[in-house]
């Protein structure tokens, strides 16, 4: 309500229902609004109480001239104005069409979706619908009529959206662009005043800022999400992304002391979340296979693949059905890392099933991760080896045809 809003910006205790703007229409004269309303209506309108058609008295005249220059202001104009307080005069002058409530939870719903596109079928046909739904968002702030709640969750969701691209860039290997986006997505947080979304924005930076070796980049955004999560008294499933996050961060530093510290913190929050009531969607994936995973990377850093073995075997054991990107993803790593550990016969076992839960993704990170296998899988002379090679050979043709 635009009474509301000036209210609060002049720092005043006072409010205007709809009982009272329908007084000031319907009666003659009106009745006299208190001091408190008639700061802020002189703020609102320009112009004198009197002008707007009250009958005031001298003692509570604030002027003698108008304010501004407002030419002739009649009591049934300021009234249809007062009017609109709780609804047009929310609403952008322009003559789009009007997005309500339920064009906004459509809108709503497809965003959501995009979650499950990305989990099932990966990033490359999750980008196709963002790109539609991210028209859809803006061509409705830019053209389209709507009241500020609408206006504000229409500027959430392109936060959103901003953070399903930073991902996108991320899982495509175009690590400028997800940097470009994440900026995009903590840029329109702030401006809803949307701690949590800040939060998602930099949880991805520290990703792309790892990729990009900006370490310092990513170790501020890790802090900063530790500091913005603390202060919005976020739970235990927001903390231990950050834990993780952190986590990534000494691993890929060689700080071993460091990841460790982070993955006690991470699995403290992991053991309490339970206890969370209400869960952000982009925190909601996380689970104990993100820490086994993040543990057996310390190990990999630490060059003892024999000790990430075991973490990355519970990791594919544990995680969900809903996550078959991610279920590929960590089968392929598992047989890399088997791979290292010499162990060829099982690693080439492994990658045949992870090409088995390939089918149907389109993942650019999990094809460069398949492609890096093979690579390393050819140096090795045996013929499971071999194999192997050619398996991925012939499933990479099947998949580009």
């Amino acid at each position: 309500m635009a009474f509301t809003e000036e209210a609060a910006r002049l720092g005043i205790d006072s409010a205007v229902s709809v009982r009272q703007l329908r007084r000031w229409e319907r009666e003659t004269p009106p009745p006299l609004p208190h001091p408190a309303q008639q700061m802020v209506l002189e703020t609102l309108f320009g112009v004198p109480l009197a002008e707007m058609g009250f009958d005031v008295p001298d003692h509570r005249m604030s002027v003698s001239t108008p304010i501004s220059d407002p030419g002739r202001v009649k009591r049934r104009t300021f009234v249809a104005d007062a009017g609109l307080l709780a609804a047009a005069a929310l609403i952008p002058g322009r003559s789009g069409v009007r997005i309500g409530a339920a064009e906004v939870a459509q809108l709503r719903g497809r965003l959501d979706g995009l979650y499950q596109t990305d989990h099932s079928a990966g990033s490359v046909p999750a980008i196709t619908q963002a790109q539609v739904i991210e028209q859809a968002i803006t061509t409705a702030l830019r053209d389209a009529s709507y009241t500020s709640r609408v206006g504000r969750e229409l500027q959430t969701m392109l936060a959103e959206m901003h953070g399903h691209q930073a991902w996108y860039g991320y899982d495509g290997g175009r690590i400028d662009h997800g940097r470009g986006a994440c900026m995009e997505a903590l840029a329109a947080a702030q401006l809803v005043d949307d701690p949590m979304l800040q939060v998602s924005a930099l949880e991805t930076l520290v990703l792309l800022a790892i990729k990009a070796d900006r370490t310092w980049e990513a170790v501020s955004a890790a802090e900063n999400a530790h500091r913005l999560a603390s202060r919005a008294g976020a739970g235990h499933s927001v903390h231990l992304v950050i834990a993780l996050r952190a986590a990534n961060v000494a691993t890929h530093l060689g700080d071993l002391s460091g990841a460790r510290r982070a993955l006690s913190r991470a699995v403290m929050h992991q053991g309490r979340m339970d206890l969370d009531i209400d869960v952000p969607k982009w925190a909601s994936f996380v689970g104990p296979f993100e820490v086994d995973y993040a543990t057996a990377d310390m190990y990999v850093r630490a060059d003892q693949p024999k000790r990430a073995v075991p973490f990355l075997r519970a990791t594919v054991r544990s995680i969900g059905d809903g996550l078959a990107r991610n279920s590929a993803s960590y089968r392929v790593r598992l047989a890399d890392v088997l791979l290292s550990a010499g162990e060829v016969d099982e690693a080439c076992a492994e990658m045949s099933a992870a090409l088995g839960a390939c089918r149907g993704i389109s993942s650019p990170r999990l094809t460069n991760k398949i492609r890096d296998f093979r690579q390393a899988v050819v140096k090795v002379d045996s013929v499971v080896a071999r194999e192997c090679a050619e398996q991925i050979r012939t499933t990479a043709q099947g998949s580009a045809t």
